[in-house]
């Protein structure tokens, strides 16, 4: 289905060799050869990364951390260099990222926050990766040592993170990457997980200035920036500032429309985690290249990849860079 003009999106990637062979003056007589033209082979280009389809030399281990999000958190440190940033819900309405490195690590990463049940059923498609997180509901602890992930938490290996000055906790907590990843050498490298890239954008996209998504108690606009080649991120009206400098975007924005539905799980206060679901099919839009395109999204088990088609059933490319996956629910779970 193509996307109509103007609608408004809002939710409530030869060297030629010759010789010549000749007779010498006083040798015996001999014909002059010359050898046909030999192209050499071109240059096997360098793989490209799953997560970002950008040349990679080798491909790393898998580390998630989950940051804060709300305003008390901002300006998030760490967040402009993952490869795949996912948005969920998460109590009260609110939000909460969960940042994949593997390509690239920062010197720092945080506010590190608590983890949530949607994590432990996104987190397999990636293998065995390591999980940086402070604190789970002690309800939901069994199922974190269940879980395939190696944990490197605050609890767990503590010397990797610090507290970072100026900021109230526990806002404060930061992580050291390569500290984590340190202590989880076992973690699953990059494989595929369902991403396409290309340098040009595919046909059939509409052209779109801005897109709004809305939570309960969060809204995010993603705005295309000709010059950056990026969806800049706006949250809550305020534009989203990386603690690095610059505001935070990505190349490409998957909003992936989910179902979305109270969990057993609740904070002290008796507001019910939700629990995002990313195993099934649904429908979606994907922005790239200042276009937005329907798409439909396809998982069929926790342990694979996603897969986001266009309507003639054929893949739809993201471009290469950071990938950002919105997971927003057409009626989203009340607080």
């Amino acid at each position: 289905m193509r996307v109509r003009a103007g609608i408004g999106f809002t939710l409530a990637m030869v060297v030629v060799l010759t010789g010549t062979a000749c007779s010498g003056d006083d040798g015996p007589a001999a014909q002059s050869q010359e050898e046909s033209p030999v192209a050499s082979p071109s240059p096997t280009p360098p793989p490209e990364h799953p997560f970002t389809g950008r040349p990679v030399a080798a491909r790393r281990p898998v580390l998630a951390v989950k940051i804060e999000n709300t305003h008390a958190g901002k300006p998030q440190m760490g967040v402009r260099s993952a490869d795949i940033v996912y948005v969920e819900q998460v109590e009260g309405g609110l939000t909460r990222l969960m940042a994949i490195f593997s390509s690239k690590l920062p010197a720092q990463v945080g506010p590190v926050r608590s983890a949530r049940i949607s994590d432990l059923h996104i987190l397999p498609m990636f293998g065995k990766p390591a999980l940086a997180y402070s604190g789970v509901q002690t309800k939901m602890i069994p199922y974190v040592q269940k879980a395939s992930l190696f944990d490197v938490s605050d609890s767990r290996v503590p010397a990797a993170y610090t507290r970072a000055p100026g900021r109230v906790a526990p806002y404060n907590l930061v992580g050291s990457p390569r500290k984590l990843l340190a202590k989880a050498p076992q973690a699953s490298k990059a494989k595929d997980i369902g991403f396409v890239f290309s340098d040009e954008p595919p046909a059939g996209g509409t052209p779109q200035k801005s897109v709004t998504v809305r939570y309960p108690a969060a809204r995010f606009t993603f705005a295309w920036s000709a010059a950056q080649k990026r969806w800049l991120v706006t949250q809550d009206g305020e534009k989203d500032m990386a603690a690095e400098g610059g505001q935070q975007g990505a190349p490409t924005i998957v909003i992936q429309w989910v179902k979305t539905e109270r969990s057993e799980f609740h904070d002290f206060t008796g507001s019910y985690t939700p629990l995002v679901h990313t195993v099934g099919k649904g429908t979606g839009v994907v922005l790239r290249d200042g276009q937005a395109y329907r798409v439909k999204w396809s998982r069929a088990s926790e342990k694979e990849g996603t897969s986001y088609t266009m309507a003639d059933g054929t893949p739809m490319p993201f471009a290469r860079g950071q990938v950002w996956v919105v997971l927003a629910s057409r009626k989203p779970v009340a607080p």
